[in-house]
């Protein structure tokens, strides 16, 4: 394999691993915003792992602002669930 060849999908590899810890963070933002239970457990393991991510050498600069904007907002929405308690199911 050629270097450049290599550092192409070295590049590539990186994108799409933004890509799927961006997902990860949205799917668990939605989850915690059905209410499922421990989705504020997950959404707080995807932000570490987003963050550890981007502690790398290869870590893009686009991909530490977005995360500098979405945690306030994940944080917020973590907080939030824990205020409210659990989820109590009405019969009707």
């Amino acid at each position: 394999m050629t270097a450049q060849k290599a550092a192409s999908l070295g590049a590539a590899s990186r994108r799409g691993c933004g890509e799927r810890l961006k997902d990860e963070v949205y799917r668990q933002m939605f989850r915690l915003e059905a209410r499922h239970p421990g989705a504020d457990r997950d959404l707080a393991v995807a932000l570490l792992r987003a963050w550890i991510a981007c502690g790398s050498p290869a870590a893009r600069k686009g991909e530490i602002q977005w995360l500098k904007k979405i945690c306030p907002i994940c944080l917020g929405m973590i907080d939030d669930a824990l205020q409210a308690g659990p989820r109590r199911l009405e019969i009707r």
